[in-house]
C-alpha cells in the first residue's frame, strides 16, 4: 500500500476542524454530522479506491460514511485499494459540552486488513508494551492487575485503570477497587483511553470493560504500531444479532480476539487529531493568525508515529507564524 499517512492526516484534521466549531454548543448530532461531513469530502481527493468497512453504520441508518461506501478520487490514476475505519468524531457528547478527550479517527490498511466488526458491545482489556502477554480476558480481574503490576515493576495501587462510567461496570469497578487499584472513570471516548494505555506518560496503565466493538478494531489497528495489546470478545444481545454477525463472515461469537486478530493488516495507517484537549492531544486552536491542530500519525510498514503541530495559515498578506 502506498504511503498515504500525510493524506490520512488531513482527513482527521478537516474533521477536527469542522466538529470543533460547533464544540459546547450542545448539539451532539450537528457536531458529528460536521465531522462526517469533512471527512468524506477530504477522503474524495485522495487517489485511492477506498471502501468503508467500519463506518457510521449500515447505509439506511447512515447516509454517509456507511458500511460499504465507496471514498477516493474517481478521477485518479494509480489508486491504492484501501479498506477503511473511521469513528469521525469520537466523543460526540464531550464536544458537545466541551469536554476534554474527543478526536477524529481514521485507520486504513489493504483489504482485509481490518476485522468487519459489526456495531455491537465488546469485553476488552488493554495494556500497553510492558504487559503485553500478561494478561487474559478469561483472568479474574485481581490475577490481571497483578500481572500487569508485576511487569511495570510496581504496586496495583499505584495503577490506574480506565472504565466507562455505565451501570454494566459497577461489579467491574468494584472488583478493581477490591484488588487495591485506582479507577479513572470516562463518560465516552475508550478509544482514546486505549491508546493512551500504551503510550508512556499518560498516567493510564490499563482499559478494562465493554464498550464498541468498532472503536475496538480502531484500538487494535493503533495497538499494532505502539506494540501495545488489546484482547476482546464480542457481546452478543440476541438471535437477530448473533445472525448478523455470522452474515458478516463472524462464525464463533464467543472467540476471543487478539490485537493482531482485529487489525491483522501488513500495511496500518492510523490517524487521530484532538478536538478537545485530552490526555493524549491538545483540542482544536482558533486564533486570529490560523488553526491550529494536533495529531498523531503511525505506520506499520515503516514503524513511526509522529506528533505532529499544525498551523493551518489564514490567506492574508499579514499572516505571521509563530514559534510554539
Amino acid at each position: 500500500m502506498l504511503d498515504l499517512s500525510l493524506e490520512v492526516l488531513r482527513v482527521v484534521e478537516n474533521a477536527a476542524i469542522a466538529s470543533a466549531r460547533t464544540m459546547g454548543m450542545g448539539d451532539a448530532k450537528t457536531a458529528d454530522h460536521a465531522a462526517v461531513e469533512a471527512m468524506r469530502a477530504c477522503m474524495d481527493t485522495i487517489p485511492m479506491d477506498g471502501t468503508i468497512v467500519i463506518g457510521e453504520g449500515e447505509r439506511d441508518a447512515a447516509p454517509m460514511l456507511y458500511i460499504g461506501e465507496k471514498v477516493g478520487s474517481a478521477n485518479s490514476d494509480g489508486r491504492v485499494t484501501v479498506d477503511i475505519a473511521v469513528d469521525p468524531l469520537e466523543g460526540t457528547n464531550l464536544c458537545a459540552t466541551g469536554a476534554a478527550g474527543a478526536i477524529t479517527v481514521l485507520a486504513a490498511s489493504e483489504k482485509g486488513g481490518l476485522l468487519h466488526a459489526p456495531d455491537c458491545y465488546m469485553e476488552k482489556i488493554i495494556v500497553g508494551p510492558a504487559a503485553k502477554g500478561a494478561v487474559d480476558l478469561e483472568a479474574p480481574v485481581r490475577d490481571n492487575l497483578k500481572a500487569i503490576a508485576r511487569r511495570l515493576q510496581r504496586g496495583i495501587d499505584d495503577l490506574v485503570v480506565v472504565v466507562l462510567d455505565r451501570p454494566r461496570h459497577q461489579k467491574l469497578i468494584q472488583e478493581i477497587r477490591d484488588a487495591g487499584a485506582r479507577i479513572r472513570l470516562i463518560s465516552d471516548g475508550d478509544l482514546s483511553a486505549g491508546i493512551a494505555a500504551a503510550v508512556a506518560g499518560t498516567g493510564v496503565h490499563a482499559v478494562m470493560g465493554s464498550g464498541g466493538a468498532p472503536e475496538g478494531v480502531l484500538t487494535a489497528a493503533a495497538l499494532r504500531c505502539l506494540n501495545g495489546e488489546i484482547l476482546a470478545r464480542l457481546v452478543v444481545k440476541d438471535d437477530a444479532q448473533k445472525e448478523r454477525m455470522e452474515k458478516m463472515g463472524i462464525r464463533d461469537v464467543t472467540r476471543v480476539y487478539n490485537t493482531a486478530e482485529l487489525a491483522p493488516g501488513r500495511s496500518l495507517i492510523f490517524a487521530a487529531c484532538g478536538v478537545t484537549d485530552g490526555n493524549l492531544l491538545r483540542g482544536v486552536r482558533f486564533t486570529g493568525d490560523g488553526i491550529h491542530t494536533q495529531s498523531i500519525v503511525m505506520t506499520t510498514s515503516k514503524p513511526t508515529v509522529r506528533f505532529i503541530e499544525t498551523t493551518h495559515l489564514e490567506n492574508r498578506p499579514d499572516v505571521k507564524v509563530r514559534f510554539r
